[in-house]
């Protein structure tokens, strides 16, 4: 058996949908690890990693790092220790906002932590005989002429072999869908797209048995792999909360217990008992929840604003709070209106406080360049979010893969309502306006069939409305950065969306852009203006 599958490609792993049929294929063939080595990005890693230790199976941390020019060359990298994970997470954010960054760069780093396997006599080459690296064996009908030539290589110069199970698809009868979707990406057709473009048709996860009888003639390809699952062992502490620091003359409770209650004072007066309980109460449970520079690092962001002359308003369950009221995050009497900070925060809670903060359109990119330049640029970071296909954008995507024209599409998907692709295939049913569309015939047979199976496929990264993260450490620490899908902007976004940062454990602040206190401002500064 080998329990290690390396080189999987995130284009169709990528969601957790998808991940979790990776690990029950997984679970049904007995193996008790399994890697993910997602192409220049860790995107699912978190979700591979939770849903693997759910069902009992060792998740192997990794990534490939390809070369910007060529593809063919790449190395494999798998994480041994917690150290390992962190030096992945900083090599694919060079590799990602570096243009220059190659799979030699990683010849200046220490990468003992590391695990490195290429297929590349000319890696092999430059990495030398270090212990942690290895010559990757692939075994294919399409690849044995370089397999062969690898495996003589190695024993030659005494590289240690590692046989692989590439895996680009999960079975396969999902080849067509790999060809569509390599099509998509790279903006082809499938009748332009070439061999080299997309994978071998024996890339797909292969059963215990397939794989045995693959290296039967080479036990010792098997035994590495084995060897190396079973040194690996990351722990990424998911759900142990990561907070941001917040850095002041003063120790952080005391200066919370200050700030509060300088407002309480300004919020009530005269003091009331009931409003001196309240807020204790709530100081008390932040501070044995370890959420006390969390709020500071909110209240700062607020007063910066404040300072600045800002419109800015909290909402949702902070409002429930009297700290919130008295740090002038929200305007809401809590006690007043009789509001039950327990909605908000409590022992019980698994996920931390969520305050979310409105700004004026106008003005909330300033106020998120104050946090980045207060707190650091590596330490902060938008967060993303991963856009999927719909019914319409999966159905016009798999149409121009198969050659049809944008007028000969836009006939068919301008009657396709906006909803799940897996509605595709009995829209006539469920939708009046699609009632015209007959997809019995062909080609729109096949690529409504296509479609369908993109149902929650990614389509691209973007960035999250407002969510933004400060760590305490640098945020390669935790997780792999890279630019927003328009680079020339130069903003950094995560490469895990918020499910997966939340998993990790980062801590999310939300500082959101409303229109209406844009509106608001400009109506008293014209109220100023002419009174």
């Amino acid at each position: 058996m080998i329990p290690l599958h390396v080189h999987s490609n995130y284009t169709l792993l990528k969601g957790a949908a998808r991940i979790q049929e990776l690990i029950d294929e997984a679970g049904k063939n007995h193996l008790d690890s399994l890697a993910l080595t997602d192409t220049n990005g860790m995107y699912g890693l978190i979700q591979f990693a939770k849903a693997a230790a759910e069902k009992k199976i060792k998740p192997v941390l990794g990534c490939m790092i390809d070369q910007p020019d060529d593809e063919s060359l790449y190395a494999i990298l798998i994480a041994k220790n917690n150290s390992g994970y962190e030096d992945i997470c900083k090599i694919i954010t060079s590799r990602k906002l570096n243009d220059d960054f190659t799979p030699r760069s990683l010849l200046s780093r220490q990468l003992e932590n590391l695990y490195i396997i290429t297929p590349s006599i000319e890696l092999l080459k430059e990495y030398g005989h270090e212990e942690n690296v290895f010559a990757e064996l692939i075994i294919t009908k399409k690849n044995k002429n370089k397999a062969r030539q690898l495996y003589n290589y190695a024993k030659e110069q005494g590289f240690k072999l590692v046989g692989t199970n590439p895996v680009y698809f999960l079975k396969p009868e999902d080849y067509e869908l790999h060809k569509a979707v390599s099509a998509i990406r790279l903006n082809k057709t499938l009748d332009n797209i070439s061999e080299d473009e997309i994978a071998d048709n024996e890339f797909y996860f292969k059963n215990c048995t397939e794989v045995d009888k693959i290296f039967r003639n080479i036990p010792e390809a098997i035994k590495n792999s084995e060897s190396i699952a079973a040194n690996c062992n990351v722990d990424l502490h998911l759900h142990e909360y990561k907070f941001p620091t917040f850095h002041g003359d003063t120790e952080s409770f005391s200066l919370l217990w200050q700030k509060c209650f300088e407002g309480l004072k300004k919020r009530y007066s005269p003091l009331s008992e009931t409003a001196v309980d309240r807020l204790n109460m709530e100081l008390n449970v932040i501070k044995d929840m370890n959420f006390v520079d969390y709020f500071l690092v909110v209240w700062d962001i607020v007063n910066e604003a404040k300072k600045r002359g800002m419109v800015t308003i909290g909402r949702g369950s902070a409002a429930n709070s009297i700290v919130s009221y008295c740090l002038g995050l929200t305007d809401v009497d809590p006690i007043k209106y009789d509001l039950y900070f327990e909605r908000f925060l409590n022992k019980g809670r698994s996920s931390p406080p969520d305050v979310d903060i409105d700004f004026s359109w106008k003005e909330r990119d300033e106020i998120v360049k104050y946090v980045f330049e207060k707190y650091g640029y590596e330490n902060v970071a938008m967060i993303s979010t991963t856009v999927t296909f719909r019914a319409r954008s999966a159905f016009r995507e798999i149409a121009k893969a198969y050659g049809l024209t944008n007028e000969e599409i836009s006939k068919y998907s301008k009657y396709i309502p906006w909803t799940d692709a897996r509605n595709l295939s009995n829209l006539s049913e469920k939708f009046p306006e699609s009632r015209s569309l007959n997809f019995k015939i062909e080609p729109w047979k096949t690529i409504v069939s296509l479609a369908v199976q993109l149902a929650g496929f990614p389509r691209h990264l973007s960035i999250h409305p407002g969510g933004i993260i400060i760590t305490p450490k640098p945020i390669t620490n935790y997780t792999a950065l890279e630019y927003a899908k328009n680079k020339g902007l130069g903003l950094i976004i995560t490469q895990p969306d918020m499910y997966s940062i939340e998993d990790l454990g980062l801590v999310k602040i939300d500082l959101l852009s409303q229109r209406s206190l844009g509106v608001l401002r400009d109506t008293m500064d014209a109220i100023q203006k002419n009174s």
